[in-house]
């Protein structure tokens, strides 16, 4: 008796809304398992060559915690012109302290497939600073990802 593989098509994908508080959870395992989501491998009909992941919206971006002495050495690298002396750093304080929605959807995207695929994925994520978000009409579940 052979066995049908589920392959999920582009039209058929359901798409469910989470929001994830990101308060105290480690940037890293936050990108880690947010990423999960955008790219489906949490559901049973997983495609690598489909968008089959649900809609995820980030809050408390800048109460993300970072461990361990990265505030003063883990570097950003950004606005690289080509020129010598064209490339510029940031700490990661400064980044969490300036632009953490920056910093946390760089850090999704540093896990997510690079290519049409992966831009495609990382539309689905929304980041904000603060407890507020805009996205109350798709009635989005709140996912607990602190265990």
């Amino acid at each position: 008796m052979q066995r049908q593989t589920t392959l999920a098509k582009k039209e058929t994908v359901a798409r469910n809304w989470y929001v994830v508080d990101a308060t105290d959870i480690p940037l890293g395992r936050l990108a880690s398992k947010v990423a999960v989501i955008l790219m489906g491998k949490n559901k049973p009909t997983y495609t690598p060559n489909v968008d089959c992941g649900d809609n995820v919206i980030i809050v408390n971006a800048k109460k993300v915690k970072l461990t361990g002495n990265h505030p003063k050495t883990k570097k950003n690298y950004y606005n690289v012109s080509g020129y010598n002396g064209g490339l510029r750093t940031r700490t990661a304080g400064v980044m969490l302290e300036q632009y953490p929605i920056e910093m946390v959807e760089r850090a999704v995207w540093g896990m997510i497939p690079k290519g049409r695929l992966g831009r495609q994925m990382l539309k689905k994520l929304y980041v904000y600073e603060g407890a507020e978000h805009k996205h109350q009409a798709q009635e989005p579940v709140a996912l607990d990802l602190s265990k």
